[in-house]
């Protein structure tokens, strides 16, 4: 049961990770779309706007990215079961995947995107980069747990 709950914070810290990247990268890429049209954005909007986003976006945007990472994280932690030295890449692997294909299955399946900068290649590829980066927080802090566990030979 111990481990249970170890994996489950693990696997909270990650998704809360990943939202927190995917958002401000989505709002970022928002703004600096704005820019690119002549419209002047100061560095006081960009964070207010950042921090308006984080908000708004929680109660859609990180279901959606967690159970894309459960997903994700399911399947690497079947991968290591038979190939343990796969951890330390296989996690952030799965984050980043589990993160694009949420992107992309939303958009051919339902014709919808949930953040606009995910439209672009650019903006895809920061939003897989924030997944892989909640899959290394959660290979971080899972394999924390695991050495925890470890009894220490004396």
């Amino acid at each position: 049961m111990a481990r249970f709950a170890r994996n489950t914070m693990a696997f909270l810290i990650a998704a809360l990770v990943t939202y927190l990247l995917a958002a401000v990268a989505a709002t970022q890429s928002v703004m600096s779309s704005l820019g690119d049209m002549g419209v002047e954005v100061g560095f006081g909007d960009r964070v207010a706007t950042t921090l308006a986003d984080l908000s708004g976006m929680l109660p859609m945007f990180l279901p959606l990215l967690a159970i894309a990472l459960l997903l994700g994280f399911l399947v690497a932690g079947g991968v290591v079961r038979w190939q343990p030295g796969w951890r330390n890449f296989g996690f952030p692997l799965a984050g980043f995947a589990a993160v694009l294909v949420m992107h992309l299955l939303m958009r051919a399946l339902l014709d919808l995107t949930p953040v606009a900068a995910a439209r672009s290649t650019a903006g895809l590829l920061f939003q897989g980069l924030a997944g892989a980066a909640g899959g290394y927080v959660y290979y971080l802090v899972s394999s924390q747990n695991r050495a925890a566990n470890v009894p220490e030979a004396g």
